[in-house]
């Protein structure tokens, strides 16, 4: 898997979603790992506000990634949104 810069609610969930396919997930069986329901993982996926930080910890713990801080590039968003 090949890490991505996400930078908007829409970039993280469309990085979600992709990692998700690509372990062959469905969101019903990522909910069940996370105790989670199906439509919060498919809100999470779509970006939608209101997303509580544990629930995306939660979903990133479940795929087996992290979440990492660092300076932001020198990128655009439109750059990076190109990458979605």
């Amino acid at each position: 898997m090949k890490e991505q810069i996400a930078r908007t609610p829409s970039q993280i969930g469309a990085a979600v979603r992709r990692f998700r396919r690509d372990l062959k997930l469905s969101q019903t069986v990522l909910g069940q790992r996370t105790s989670l329901r199906q439509a919060t993982i498919s809100a999470l996926e779509n970006g939608e506000p209101g997303t509580e930080l544990r629930t995306l910890i939660d979903v990133l713990t479940a795929l087996e990634l992290e979440l990492v801080i660092r300076p932001r590039t020198k990128a655009s968003a439109s750059t990076i949104e190109d990458i979605f």
